[in-house]
């Protein structure tokens, strides 16, 4: 198909963690079915992948991603000591940062917008100017487990708090259609991929990820002196699963509201939020996903005719 002969597509990436990297194989699929993003929006894990797309480094840090170890991941982690979240989160920004290069949001090659929310007007912000990593920070402060962002007076938080799939930054764009990826699909009976077929490491070595993680979570925890750890431990749990259902909720209004021409949808089932040592896979899954929306797009279209 000729360049000119191109969908001229908006793009909104939704929030959910490790999730999220299934937004690669997305873009990866709509470019391969002659879709020409002019613009993304995206909210945490979503502003993340849009940015660094619309920067033109996705490439690169797919690259990056899929080779990480899980002690790399952990060494990312870089440990909180105060009482509002259990990692700063300013480690990761910083290595990105190195890998592609900061930039302004207006410079970029495709227009692109972060979502991030202010806690104190209670109200979401919309990032379209300005230093592109200070927009991804303040996008991914999920609560609790990163520190939030003060900026220009603002206390931020993670965007999908507020809007995990931001659709309305792409309503006035000059486009032919929107897509939407929303990481809050129904649950799927889901195995994972054995070690064959994928990049990722041993489940020994999964397991000893994970059990970094909850020491450092244990660690934290253990400062304060009024409740037990496993109570405080579950009472973490219950939170981040009630921020959840409460995003899965507004994600649904959201696309009822706006109705974007296609919805592509990722099972929330797939892995835990700090699942990143299973890149290649969840990359994987998108691409999949994409094709199978694409594939109902076209029928519907047919049927119209």
């Amino acid at each position: 198909m000729a360049v000119n002969s191109k969908h001229k597509a908006s793009l909104v990436l939704g929030s959910g963690a490790a999730r999220g990297l299934a937004h690669i194989d997305v873009i990866k699929c709509l470019e391969e079915h002659d879709y020409d993003v002019r613009s993304v929006a995206g909210s945490s894990m979503g502003a993340l992948i849009g940015g660094i797309y619309a920067a033109g480094e996705l490439d690169l840090y797919t690259d990056w991603v899929t080779t990480l170890k899980t002690r790399d991941i952990v060494k990312l982690l870089d440990l909180s000591f105060s009482k509002d979240s259990f990692f700063k989160g300013e480690r990761i920004i910083e290595v990105l940062k190195d890998m592609v290069g900061d930039r302004n949001i207006e410079e970029l090659p495709i227009g692109y917008t972060a979502v991030a929310t202010d806690l104190n007007e209670q109200k979401e912000i919309w990032f379209t100017q300005g230093s592109l990593f200070d927009a991804i920070r303040a996008s991914i402060a999920i609560p609790m487990i990163f520190s939030p962002v003060k900026i220009s007076n603002r206390l931020l938080v993670d965007g999908g708090i507020i809007n995990p799939i931001p659709i309305a930054p792409t309503l006035h764009d000059n486009t032919e259609l929107t897509i939407a990826v929303a990481l809050d699909g129904q649950p799927e009976i889901y195995e994972q991929y054995t070690k064959s077929n994928s990049n990722s490491e041993t489940n020994e070595s999964k397991s000893t990820y994970r059990q970094k993680i909850d020491m450092y979570i244990d660690n934290l925890l253990s400062k304060n002196s009024y409740t037990s750890n496993r109570e405080q431990l579950g009472a973490f749990n219950l939170i981040t699963q009630s921020m959840e259902t409460m995003q899965t909720s507004i994600a649904r209004y959201k696309i009822a509201a706006y109705r974007p021409d296609i919805v592509i949808e990722i099972p929330r089932n797939i892995c835990l939020w700090y699942e990143f040592d299973r890149a290649q896979e969840l990359i994987s899954i998108g691409y999949n996903r994409a094709q199978k929306a694409l594939a109902n797009y076209y029928r519907l279209l047919q049927n119209r005719v």
